[in-house]
């Protein structure tokens, strides 16, 4: 049966003059001079329109950004099936350290330094009785050296005075310890304890933005958004993958939130650049 609808009856004249509706499989919608060709939904105006079949209320927007997510996940499942964590380590304690010396420094940079770190002190025992000048001497060429060098020996000596030389598989223990953040406890527990968590850093924060998943007002809004979309069994795969897409497709500078695949299969009508809050 043919009904002709007023696009108030759905959009009251209160509100906006305009709205999104969806219509139910097999529902058809024709403007009165001629077809509303769409994707994802019809796109009414102050006009009527005839619709056949039935609709549904208006969710659009929210099912709009699940549907991104979904196919965010499918693409980064098939382009990255193995996430490697890119910090090399040898157990928790190195891990700890080399999330905690990748603080402004890529990790490659990390990963030509650590070699010699972790051959002076490759446990909290031997970190604790290396004197910080030689420490210092083993990463000198990352950014915050000094600082670092003294956080990575004051958080060797407090794992042996409060948790037996173990690393703590809680985020109020790590964050306690100096030097590190939110972030880094977040990687620790998931890689090293796998205990879900998604760590936001610059990439997944730029990115989350340009895939239209978070607004990106901070990190840890973000990291809420990007935990509300996501199945929790997922987080801790989700966010090296995200950070591998970043590097090799969607860099800083190599896309504008109009240049990478995603993007483009995201946003295909997206006419301007995306200018993202930085973390």
């Amino acid at each position: 049966k043919l009904v002709r609808l007023d696009p108030h009856q759905i959009c009251p004249a209160s509100r906006r003059e305009t709205t999104f509706i969806s219509l139910c499989r097999g529902a058809t919608l024709q403007r009165l001079s001629g077809s509303v060709p769409t994707r994802t939904g019809w796109f009414l105006e102050q006009r009527n329109f005839l619709i056949s079949g039935c609709i549904e209320p208006s969710h659009t927007a929210a099912m709009r950004k699940k549907e991104r997510a979904e196919r965010v996940m499918e693409r980064l499942n098939a382009q990255y099936p193995e996430t490697p964590v890119p910090l090399d380590h040898n157990d928790s304690f190195t891990l700890l350290i080399a999330v905690l010396l990748s603080a402004q420094c890529t990790d490659k940079k990390v990963n030509e330094v650590t070699p010699d770190l972790f051959r002076i002190g490759p446990d909290p025992v031997s970190m604790a009785s290396v004197d910080e000048s030689e420490i210092l001497a083993a990463i000198r060429q990352l950014g915050l050296a000094k600082t670092k060098a003294k956080n990575v020996r004051r958080l060797a000596q407090l794992l042996l005075e409060r948790h037996d030389g173990e690393v703590p598989a809680s985020f109020e223990e790590l964050e306690a310890l100096p030097g590190v953040g939110h972030k880094t406890a977040s990687v620790v527990m998931a890689q090293a304890f796998g205990v879900p968590a998604f760590p936001v850093d610059t990439h997944i924060h730029r990115l989350a933005q340009r895939w239209g998943l978070s607004r990106g007002e901070s990190v840890v809004q973000t990291e809420r958004d990007l935990k509300a979309l996501f199945p929790r069994e997922e987080w801790n795969r989700l966010h090296l993958q995200i950070i591998f897409w970043g590097r090799e497709f969607c860099s800083a500078r190599g896309c504008d939130g109009r240049t990478c695949s995603m993007c483009r299969e995201l946003y295909p009508n997206r006419r301007n650049p995306v200018v993202t809050r930085k973390a």
